[in-house]
């Protein structure tokens, strides 16, 4: 029997999801979202290059509408701010294409960290895929616990650049606040969600992380592909040293290192460690690179991201 659709309250939600090249998680992601239990009001589609859009996937959910852009056009925040400016819904609510609802309470879990006025993002838990491998399972489960918490600016002693984390994989925003604060920067490398998180938090809001909001959603990259994430993720806080400056962040990388050995040697698996330090290395070494980027001749910052285009325009 399909469930019956609920509304959120006195609140209004929109769906915003930018697509590129979608693989077969895309259309699973649809038909999830039709299941959900939270109704909303439209659903969004920021598609970068049309003929990579298949007109079929418009006939699984409802309330879609889609807009295509260049690749050219793409902007991990621009892109996002885009939607959000066709938005007049309470709620803003995002996913990555590849981020599948692991049930159809998702938006509803999403949205009830809205009870609390004082939150102005919310984001979901990340659960691994089937064929995540064992050392990327720990890494979710250590990002991604099984219990929720609300953060703000009273826990940066403790949490550090945690407490600015917030993934656009799977989260929401509550509109007014939004706008109120800028929104998303609409010209960055990626790592939009923890700036504005940044922002939000330094102007006296919280960040929620609704754990009960799950999304299967995992990725095996190789060292070098952990190499360019890093190097872009350091592109990006060094860009905004208004939000990130004086935020302890690295001994955050240091702990999950030394907890994952310690899972691998516990599940008996110790020959997993050495591959885990070498990739760990290239994290390390990617964003100690990032952060020095302006020091760097420019064929050396193409080689390192995993964003070209973003360099294309001139900073």
């Amino acid at each position: 029997m399909k469930n019956e659709k609920k509304d959120a309250g006195n609140l209004t939600v929109s769906v915003i999801i930018p697509v590129y090249k979608p693989d077969d998680k895309f259309p699973k992601l649809l038909r999830m979202l039709e299941k959900q239990t939270c109704s909303f009001e439209r659903l969004i589609i920021m598609n970068t290059e049309k003929q990579y859009w298949k007109k079929e996937w418009e006939e699984l959910v409802s309330k879609m509408e889609v807009h295509h852009i260049r690749r050219e056009e793409f902007d991990h925040g621009g892109t996002r701010a885009q939607a959000a400016n066709m938005c007049t819904s309470d709620i803003l609510v995002y996913f990555t294409q590849d981020a599948v609802p692991a049930d159809e309470y998702v938006i509803e879990n999403l949205i009830k960290a809205f009870e609390n006025p004082k939150t102005g993002a919310a984001y979901g838990r990340q659960l691994p895929a089937k064929d995540c491998q064992i050392a990327e399972r720990y890494t979710r489960e250590f990002n991604y616990p099984k219990t929720g918490r609300v953060k703000s600016k009273e826990d940066l002693p403790v949490l550090g650049i945690k407490t600015f984390f917030c993934s656009n994989v799977c989260a929401a925003y509550r509109r007014d606040l939004y706008e109120k604060l800028g929104g998303f920067i609409t010209h960055t490398i990626f790592n939009e969600d923890m700036i504005y998180a940044g922002n939000l938090v330094m102007a006296g809001y919280s960040v929620a992380y609704q754990a009960d909001a799950r999304v299967i959603h995992s990725h095996n990259y190789g060292n070098m592909q952990q190499f360019r994430r890093n190097f872009d993720l350091a592109v990006s806080q060094a860009d905004h040293p208004e939000v990130f400056a004086g935020i302890r962040s690295e001994s955050e990388g240091i702990r999950l290192v030394k907890n994952t050995a310690l899972y691998l040697w516990k599940i008996h698996k110790p020959w997993l460690i050495p591959g885990m330090i070498v990739k760990s290395g290239f994290k390390f070494m990617g964003y100690r690179t990032g952060k020095r980027y302006q020091c760097l001749p420019r064929k050396v910052v193409l080689w390192c991201t995993m964003n070209p285009s973003y360099w294309t325009d001139e900073k």
